[in-house]
């Protein structure tokens, strides 16, 4: 299983050091950067909205586990109890009735250690989607949404401290 660290650098346009400064700015900072600007801007949407059946059959096969894992492994407490919430929100996401700061505020009570674990399993749940480009366009999608989520963890660990 990948890290944190290289799931971002693997699935999107940044180094390694440019992540770790991501990682450790300030969210309203990170929002209003050009840089995750250009990342989102360059998510092929219509490629996501056409494959969207596609990532649904990804996710109900594979969130199920993935939510058993963060609950009895992990300890997160508030674990959707079917994939249909998360593929729900990724297609409102898409269709721009989603927004990255309710994306934040539904995501803030998954304690941050379990955050920071999921997001490499969470990536690689796409790793059998056999067409490369549509892969590589869902990896790149989940792992965009999850830097937001890490940025906001780190952040109100820093704020709670």
């Amino acid at each position: 299983m990948e890290s944190l660290i290289s799931t971002f650098t693997h699935n999107l346009d940044f180094s390694e050091s440019e992540i770790e400064a991501i990682l450790s700015t300030p969210l309203n900072e990170v929002l209003k950067s050009p840089a995750l600007k250009q990342e989102l801007d360059s998510l092929d949407i219509s490629l996501l909205k056409k494959t969207l059946p596609t990532a649904g059959a990804v996710l109900a096969q594979h969130l199920p586990p993935f939510y058993d894992w963060l609950k009895n492994q992990l300890g997160v407490q508030n674990v959707p109890d079917s994939p249909d919430h998360t593929t729900k929100w990724v297609v409102n996401f898409l269709h721009n009735q989603e927004s990255l700061n309710h994306l934040v505020q539904l995501h803030r009570p998954v304690p941050h250690g379990a955050l920071e674990k999921a997001v490499p399993r969470l990536v690689s749940l796409f790793d059998g989607v056999e067409d490369e480009k549509v892969r590589r366009a869902w990896e790149k999608a989940v792992a965009a949404l999850c830097l937001v989520l890490v940025v906001d963890a780190r952040e109100q660990v820093k704020l709670a401290q």
